[in-house]
């Protein structure tokens, strides 16, 4: 009797341990679902309009007929940027939320804001890819009397304080460059913070402060119309989209080259390999040669690359602004 109920037991074992071998497998297998099997989410920290949000509306067509699902892109606006940035680094690592980051709240926030910033770029979000970089261009209202950047430091400097220029708040590029300009010229020029970066050319359009530097797509519209007087772009080189206007090197300011740049970042604990898929995607898109002509066509350069390269990028990108707010004594306020 004994021996029948052991054998039993043991069948009884040996079938439980089968079922639970061949359910194991079923079970993992559902639940490691194929990316992505619904709607992504890209948020970008800058309103509808401005020259991310642009750009970013060209690529998601595009990824969404790869990926095979929906993208939904949700403007963030906020504190330079930065809101909307913690909002990704606090998100789940799943592939489904993505940031389409701006330059100032992941290379030059740590630097301005310091321990109140409320993520660290590269500790709470991972790089995906670097898509374009684009200057500003230096303007003024066409009715002023200036047409140089040589004359604009000259009325600064004899009336120091009394030139303003606009800002879509600190750490951004409108900012980096007036206080760069005020630094290396040794000028006086006034930030004028906005809220809205649309309300900020608004205003320069309709003379309402002197001086505006902005990212190339934005204003050259407003250039060619003669809303805007262009005096120098901050690139390296000159623009073939504008060659007329001239590099702040050109122009006689030595050392002065800025570029507005963005890319795609997700939270930090998305797997890599989920990273270099969706980092793989994104450079084919940005190869497309329509693509290519709408980035070349806004004065702008198209770029792509690894999570490893963007890594590297803003790591650089983080050192150089570090001493630039140092030089220029710059603060969140």
């Amino acid at each position: 009797m004994n021996q029948l109920r052991g054998l039993r037991c043991c069948r009884f074992l040996l079938w439980s341990w089968l079922a639970m071998a061949f359910a194991i497998p079923a079970v993992a297998q559902a639940q490691i679902k194929p990316w992505p099997d619904r709607p992504i989410k890209v948020v970008v920290p800058a309103p509808p309009g401005s020259a991310p949000d642009g750009l970013l509306r060209a690529l998601t067509p595009k990824l969404s007929e790869i990926w095979g699902q929906p993208i939904t892109i949700e403007n963030v606006v906020g504190a330079s940027g930065n809101i909307g940035t913690d909002r990704v680094a606090k998100a789940a690592g799943d592939g489904y939320t993505l940031l389409y980051n701006t330059m100032g709240p992941v290379s030059v926030s740590p630097y301005l804001y310091g321990d109140k910033l409320p993520y660290d770029p590269l500790r709470d979000l991972a790089p995906i890819s670097l898509v374009t970089k684009m200057p500003n261009i230096l303007t003024v209202h066409p009715n002023s009397p200036i047409k140089s950047l040589s004359e604009l430091i000259a009325v600064a400097k004899k009336n120091p304080g009394k030139f303003r220029y606009g800002t879509a708040g600190p750490g951004t590029t409108q900012h980096l460059s007036g206080e760069l300009l005020n630094t290396v010229a040794g000028i006086q020029l006034i930030g004028i913070p906005y809220k809205s970066s649309a309300q900020m050319t608004t205003d320069a359009i309709g003379g309402h402060y002197e001086v505006l530097f902005h990212n190339a797509p934005v204003v050259l519209p407003h250039i060619k119309a003669g809303n805007l007087k262009a005096l120098a772009i901050t690139s390296g080189k000159r623009s073939p989209v504008s060659p007329e206007v001239p590099t702040m090197l050109e122009a006689g300011i030595g050392n002065f080259e800025i570029t507005a740049w963005f890319g795609f970042m997700a939270p930090a604990s998305t797997s890599p390999a989920l990273i270099q898929k969706i980092s793989s995607d994104i450079a084919r898109v940005v190869a497309m040669p329509d693509i290519q002509e709408r980035i070349l066509s806004q004065a702008s350069e198209p770029v792509g690359g690894t999570p490893e390269q963007y890594a590297a990028f803003i790591r650089a990108e983080q050192a150089k602004w570090r001493e630039v707010v140092k030089l220029a004594n710059m603060t969140a306020d």
